[in-house]
């Protein structure tokens, strides 16, 4: 195991400034396996300081190489530590031992990589010419520059694929910034500030790490007219707090929220391979991840072979020991989190759905917090289990009337983040995505996931993009100069 974790502000590494602290849970055992500070709104109040100070008083913001120099050694640091790096993820988020190759590590860890090499190439300056507004020659330059003091706020269920995707950008962009991971999962990120203290250049105050448990203590990092940006990834009702108490100040916010995706199977889809892959996929991490697909439509007269299919995909894929590398659904991440998904499928039952397999914990496990996949079957788009986010390895089949209700029935939603459409012609799938109100929609198969690809939602899904150029300009202000024309 890595080092115990610490805070990391104005370049050290410290206790909370009260001493206390607070556990840190295996979800796969339900044991303590160390302890986190938990930083006080001193703490806080600090970090938002040394990151105010560190923008506004040296020269990190307009030092170009000198950020790439800094942030390719926190990239190689990351490559290093790899191995301990996967296994702490899967200690402390209960990621599957094999997402910590993909998504959960190695991936965003590349991510950084892009973006360090994004930055170095970055267009900062654009010559827009002269022009003659009214009647005076002016020559104009169009300046990209950083933002300022950003707070990134992350949850717990892709710990470093969501902190790299805010940190990376917003650092090689030139901002400074206060991180607050979510109190299910703070080691990994106070391990990233460790790394940044010890094997890398920052200077002191760039980044800080916070980890106070008590929501209240971390709000300041949303109403301090310090911050200028506040970049959030979590629930779409958290989201709306984080919005309403930035607007005062009126700073900038970045908002990934919540999804409620829909994967439609059309009439002339190849059902087993189309259906197999939506059931494995809401099995994977036990279904803590905001765009998977919760909601399969499938058509009317095919709706029985559908749910034969998903039942025979999900009950392969039993919840084991996320170290194991077989292992493909883990646990929840907290015993909130699976008396909350135990909730919905109470709901489901009494909104009149029945449980073609699964329907509760999985009591082979001693300790740990465990849900069974479940397919729910028997709803329509109207009720609760089919409209608002379970996070859980939980999937709703939805029968469908033909391509345009399905296309009805995927947008009746507030959530609008991903999707994806099956079809045995390519043409028909991607005439049927076009006309989905989503972030993201995967057609046949194809893979939208890349460090190089915007990610993001429409409608209450969120504001704003994650990753590629687009989630690199989240971070930027726009400034035009204008001088008089020789």
């Amino acid at each position: 195991m890595t080092a115990p974790p610490r805070l990391l502000i104005d370049g050290r590494l410290v206790e909370s400034s009260s001493g206390a602290t607070f556990p840190i849970v295996n979800p796969a055992t339900g044991s303590e396996i160390g302890r986190v500070p938990d930083a006080t709104a001193a703490d806080v109040d600090a970090a938002i300081a040394a990151g105010r100070r560190a923008f506004d008083t040296t020269d990190w913001a307009t030092n170009h190489a000198f950020r790439v120099h800094c942030l390719r050694q926190l990239h190689r640091a990351l490559v290093e530590e790899g191995p301990a790096m996967r296994a702490l993820t899967t200690a402390e988020a209960g990621a599957p031992r094999f997402l910590t190759e993909g998504p959960q590590y190695d991936i965003p860890v590349e991510g950084l990589r892009w973006t360090i090499d994004l930055a170095e190439t970055y267009r900062w300056e654009t010559d827009l010419g002269e022009a003659r507004p009214m009647g005076v020659p002016t020559r104009r330059t169009v300046r990209r520059e950083p933002v300022g003091v950003v707070a990134a706020i992350t949850p717990w269920n892709f710990p470093h694929q969501i902190t790299l995707a805010k940190l990376g950008p917003a650092l090689a962009a030139g901002n400074t910034v206060v991180l607050k991971p979510a109190p299910d999962t703070p080691w990994g990120a106070c391990e990233i500030g460790r790394l940044a203290a010890e094997r890398t250049d920052l200077p002191p105050g760039v980044l800080n790490v916070v980890t106070p448990h008590d929501d209240a203590v971390a709000s300041a990092l949303t109403t301090d007219p310090r911050v200028d940006l506040v970049s959030f990834t979590g629930s779409t009702a958290t989201g709306r707090a984080v919005m309403a108490a930035a607007a005062p100040t009126l700073k900038r916010v970045f908002l990934e929220l919540g999804g409620k995706s829909a994967a439609i199977v059309l009439d002339d889809a190849d059902l087993r391979s189309a259906v197999g892959g939506v059931a494995f996929a809401v099995c994977v991490h036990a279904g803590q991840g905001c765009a998977l697909s919760t909601r399969l439509l499938v058509p009317r007269d095919r709706y029985a072979d559908a749910v034969q299919v998903a039942v025979e995909t999900m009950e392969l894929l039993a919840p084991g020991d996320p170290a194991d590398p077989g292992t493909v659904c883990g646990p929840v991440v907290s015993a909130a989190q699976r008396d909350r998904v135990l909730g919905y499928l109470r709901l489901a039952e009494e909104e009149g759905g029945s449980f073609a397999t699964g329907g509760g914990v999985d009591d082979t496990k001693d300790g740990g917090f465990w849900i069974r996949p479940t397919l729910v079957t028997g709803l329509d788009n109207s009720a609760r289990a089919a409209r608002e986010e379970i996070f859980g390895p939980v999937l709703v089949v939805i029968p469908h009337d033909g391509d345009d209700d399905a296309v009805a029935i995927a947008n009746d939603s507030d959530y609008g983040l991903s999707g994806s459409v099956d079809s045995g012609s390519l043409d028909r799938a991607k005439a049927v995505a076009a006309r989905l109100r989503t972030g993201t929609v995967a057609v046949n198969g194809g893979l939208w996931f890349s460090p190089d690809a915007p990610f993001g939602g429409y409608k209450q899904s969120g504001l704003g993009r994650e990753m590629g150029v687009a989630g690199f300009e989240e971070y930027l202000e726009t400034k035009l100069v204008a001088e008089p024309a020789t």
